[in-house]
This record gives C-alpha cells, structure tokens and sequence, in this order.
C-alpha cells in the first residue's frame, strides 16, 4: 500500500501553484498511477513522489517555467485557446462514449447470481465491518455487472472536473445501466433505481 504521506496528487500539485503545461514539462509521468482504492472513482488517481515535487520547486529550472506560465495565462488570447482546447477534448470524449459499444457480459442466471455472491463476499472481506451494504439480489447482479464494465471508465481519462467531465460520466452512466437493462430486462428496475442515484 502508498504511504499518502509521502505523496502529492494532481490536484494537490496544482494547488501547490503549478500549471497543467509545467506538471507535464517538469514532472513528466506520475510516480504512481492507478485507480484509488479508497473510493470510487473513474479518473486515474496520479500521485507524485513529495520529495521531488518539493526539489523541483527549488530549481532555477522551475522558477523560469513558471514565470513563462504566469507570462501566458495572463495573455487573453491564451486563455480563449486553452478554453477551446477543453472544449474539443471534451467534445471528443462524449463522441467517444456515445460510439463505443458496450458489452455486457451475458450469463445464464444461476452464474450471474455465483458470480454476483462472490463479488460482495469480496468487497465485504475488504471492507470494515458493516460497510458493505445489504440489498436484494438484483442490486448485487447490477452491482457486479457495472464492476465487469468499468474498463469502459477508460473513456474518460483526459477529461479533469467541470461541466464536462460531469456530462461525460453522465452519459456513460447511462449507457452502462442501459446495455445492462437491455441485456437483463429483469434488472431493469434496480438499473434506473442506481442511475437515479448516481444523477443526483
């Protein structure tokens, strides 16, 4: 397990006062990349080592790159591309959500209700003690079903906070629960029930 203390994520590296452009000129690749196991989430989870972080900061290297970034975020025309670039990648993203099949896979019920009593059994070993929640069978069958799709989280990456990344989970939500429903009709109902949940 990463001792967190020891680490800084993106967004704490940008509260630090640097720029998307001088993490990706200075930093270069996260010393540690993956999915955060403590929630939910579809972004990456990117952490750079403090450590270098900090002695990055002290270089004369740093101080030049953020002069240069402070120099062209105050240049309006800079700020109208950097807007029209997100909204390109953003608007690339949802095409790519909204073209990707998604592929459920399709289970005779006795092996969707194996593999769905397995898969609470391990968030349950994994988890503190009643932090699992209870449920009918049907909230565990899309529950394992979602956790089987969640390669397609994958979509998202490069999109970061904003309207944008929101709309963008959105609607693979909604693909997501409705590829289920339409492969499980009976587990329509709790599919609707989740996205109302996940809208909110």
């Amino acid at each position: 397990m990463t001792d967190r203390s020891l680490y800084v994520s993106s967004a704490g590296v940008l509260r630090r006062g640097w720029t998307d452009g001088m993490v990706r000129e200075l930093l270069g690749l996260p010393d540690v990349q993956g999915r955060d196991p403590r929630r939910w989430s579809p972004a990456p989870l990117r952490l750079y080592r403090l450590a270098r972080v900090e002695a990055l900061e002290r270089t004369p290297e740093f101080a030049s790159v953020a002069a240069r970034a402070r120099a062209a975020g105050s240049a309006p025309g800079l700020r109208a591309a950097v807007a029209g670039r997100a909204a390109r990648r953003r608007d690339a993203v949802l095409a790519a959500v909204r073209a990707e099949p998604i592929e459920v896979p399709l289970l005779p019920p006795a092996e969707l209700d194996r593999r769905a009593a397995r898969y609470r059994r391990l968030l349950a070993a994994r988890a503190p003690a009643g932090a699992v929640p209870v449920g009918p069978p049907a909230r565990w069958r899309v529950a394992y079903l979602r956790q089987c799709l969640a390669r397609y989280d994958s979509l998202l990456d490069g999109l970061y906070g904003g309207t944008g990344r929101r709309e963008a989970e959105r609607l693979l939500r909604r693909r997501v629960y409705g590829a289920i429903a339409a492969a499980y009709p009976a587990l329509a109902p709790e599919c609707a029930r989740r996205l109302a949940l996940e809208d909110r």
